[in-house]
């Protein structure tokens, strides 16, 4: 039988981790609706993985990954944010445009590659979006950033990260002049839908969504 491709695999690691990463207890049923693949192929994944010690995983029990899965894991997520990284400050990409570039570049092999964009960035800790970037041992810089929905009327803050990076997101915040970075003054926030009123270093007052603000990351200044 032919063996599934290491890009299909790291996927599968990839997907896992962020289902745990988001305390979801990850289920075959889970994990196949993330891969939009079926429940029997997703199980002969699981099943191959974990032969390779990358998993720990009993019939109706959550899968989890064990610690080598985990580094690989995150090891694989660090090609992807120095990717995009790398794509925004040498390449001028927009941040609505890196992800789907770096899905591709996330799955070369080379080692040297991805150390030598690393040396050119200057090391970063983050990516264009304000996630960590897990280092070469897999470690994961923790980030304790506030969520814009905790804020209250007249605080300032800074935009440091985002919990939801999808394309239709950040083409919004770019239409509303907002990037990390970004000051935000909490002017006034609405009772009856709790969207909130900001006004922005330009002196422009815009008006956001609850549900945007809850994509948020913030730190106080």
């Amino acid at each position: 039988m032919q063996t599934m491709p290491t890009q299909t695999k790291e996927n599968y690691l990839k997907a896992i981790y962020f289902l745990s990463q988001e305390n979801i207890d990850v289920s075959i049923t889970e994990l196949s609706k993330r891969m939009n693949v079926s429940k029997p192929t997703t199980n002969n994944m699981v099943k191959k993985m974990q032969e390779k010690g990358w998993l720990l995983y009993e019939k109706y029990k959550p899968i989890k990954l064990s610690n080598k899965g985990r580094r690989l894991g995150a090891l694989i997520i660090r090609k992807h944010r120095l990717t995009e990284m790398f794509l925004s400050q040498v390449m001028s990409f927009g941040w609505e445009e890196v992800h789907d570039i770096a899905e591709e570049i996330e799955h070369i092999s080379s080692v040297k590659f991805f150390d030598r964009m690393d040396e050119i960035l200057g090391f970063p800790t983050l990516d264009p979006h304000g996630s960590p970037i897990p280092d070469k041992k897999g470690k994961v810089l923790e980030v304790n950033y506030l969520n814009l929905t905790s804020i209250k009327e007249g605080q300032r803050v800074k935009l440091c990260g985002l919990e939801n990076s999808s394309k239709d997101l950040l083409l919004y915040l770019n239409n509303k002049k907002i990037k990390l970075g970004s000051v935000l003054w909490v002017l006034h926030i609405e009772k009856f839908d709790n969207s909130f009123e900001i006004l922005l270093e330009n002196n422009i007052t815009i008006h956001l969504s609850f549900d945007v603000c809850k994509f948020l990351l913030v730190k106080e200044v």
